[in-house]
């Protein structure tokens, strides 16, 4: 296999930490993923228009079992064949309603 693997052999520090990203959640509040700080965080890239959309019960099933060590934020994207074309509110309405999701989604940043 034509594998390569890094090694920081300087111990260079990244510019900023994973902490700083800042999220844009579709419900209009913004935050960053400091408030995940001592939790597992799960970042999925979702749709809500394509063959897997059925993964958002999983998702919250997970999400619910998981609660107080993990968090998952979804990323609605539609780059994927135009597969979230929703606004914000459409989609989240349609998590809530079809797969009771409760986790934060961020906002949609490619209609």
């Amino acid at each position: 296999m034509n594998e390569k693997f890094y090694k920081n052999d300087n111990n260079i520090q990244p510019v900023t930490t994973v902490y700083d990203i800042p999220l844009q959640l579709n419900n209009g509040n913004t935050t960053d993923l400091s408030e995940y700080k001592n939790k597992k965080i799960l970042i999925v890239n979702t749709a809500s228009n394509c063959g897997y959309t059925n993964q958002y019960e999983d998702l919250q099933k997970l999400y619910e079992q998981q609660s107080g060590e993990l968090v998952i934020v979804g990323f609605p994207s539609n780059n994927f064949r135009e597969q979230e074309k929703g606004t914000d509110s459409e989609i989240a309405q349609f998590c809530k309603v079809n797969y009771g999701v409760t986790c934060p989604l961020q906002k949609n940043l490619l209609l």
